[in-house]
């Protein structure tokens, strides 16, 4: 998938596979329409649009923008990782913040946090395997420390 494609995976709460998987089948959402509003997305990012414009640009309720502004901002922050492990940690860390701010508190709860864990892990190997690359190659990222750049046998 190319990059637009993946920020309308991301943005839009689809796995990397499973987009994929919708491509090229005649499926007009996966193919035109998520993609045009990923090109709305930039542009009122670039030209600075209010609210309202997006809204009738993106044909959604005014009231909804500021989800879909942060699900790009997300997005870009995502795909735009300077590494596949980058990519994953940033998802993660996003999925992690979602579940906390939903509830994290009950057995099924904790389940479903797993679970979009396991998601992300997906979307890791989808990008190791358009990098043709081994997860070894980004052990030593992966196990950094964010605010000391240091991982554990380092310290």
């Amino acid at each position: 998938m190319n990059r637009k494609q993946l920020l309308a995976a991301e943005t839009f709460a689809y796995s990397y596979a499973n987009y994929e998987n919708h491509l090229g089948i005649d499926n007009v959402r996966f193919d035109e329409l998520m993609p045009n509003d990923i090109d709305t997305l930039e542009q009122a990012e670039q030209e600075d649009w209010d609210d309202a414009r997006l809204a009738e640009a993106l044909e959604v309720e005014e009231e909804d923008v500021e989800f879909w502004r942060v699900s790009y901002q997300r997005a870009k922050e995502i795909v735009d990782a300077p590494n596949p492990a980058e990519a994953f940690r940033q998802g993660v860390r996003y999925t992690i913040v979602d579940a906390i701010e939903e509830g994290l508190s009950t057995e099924d709860d904790i389940e479903a946090l797993v679970t979009q864990i396991c998601y992300r892990a997906a979307d890791l190997a989808y990008l190791l395997d358009l990098e043709e690359k081994p997860l070894s190659d980004y052990s030593e990222i992966l196990r950094e420390t964010p605010e000391m750049g240091l991982d554990e046998d380092d310290e």
